[in-house]
């Protein structure tokens, strides 16, 4: 059985960190991931839709969220879909949907001390691409293969 959700995109408030017994940190906080909109064929426009996720993440996780992720960051997560209810103070039974965090990856830019988005590090340059010149020769006198 599988149960994987892969989710791309924009933080929608900041985490909500809370420590449970024995100081196990525990973050709570919504992604909102979009589809762009788009024109049928037959020329009706279906426009963007966006979704809310609520991603729960436990303890290392839970402490870069608090550290490193911030309303309007951009992230990837990997994680199950769990339901759970709950008894609001009402006394009514609400249930929730949430995704709780196996992965996290920071994407976009990265924030300095001041909360300001940096610009980000220019990306090396590939390496170059083998020659002809420097490939093994071919033929009868290349034994050394294991097949």
């Amino acid at each position: 059985m599988i149960n994987k959700a892969i989710l791309v995109g924009n933080v929608g408030s900041e985490p909500d960190v809370r420590f449970l017994d024995k100081d196990v940190p525990v973050a709570r906080f919504s992604l909102a991931t979009s589809e762009r909109a788009f024109t049928t064929v037959n020329g009706t426009q279906v426009p963007e839709r966006t979704e809310w996720h609520n991603i729960v993440a436990w303890r290392g996780l839970a402490t870069l969220a608090e550290k490193h992720i911030h309303k309007g960051s951009q992230l990837y997560i990997e994680g199950k879909i769990t339901y759970r209810s709950y008894t609001d103070k009402n006394n009514v039974t609400r249930y929730t949907t949430e995704i709780v965090a196996d992965t996290i990856q920071l994407l976009g830019r990265k924030r300095d001390d001041s909360g300001a988005d940096k610009q980000p590090a220019p990306a090396a340059a590939p390496a170059a691409a083998p020659g002809i010149d420097d490939l093994p020769p071919t033929g009868a006198a290349n034994n050394d293969l294991p097949f």
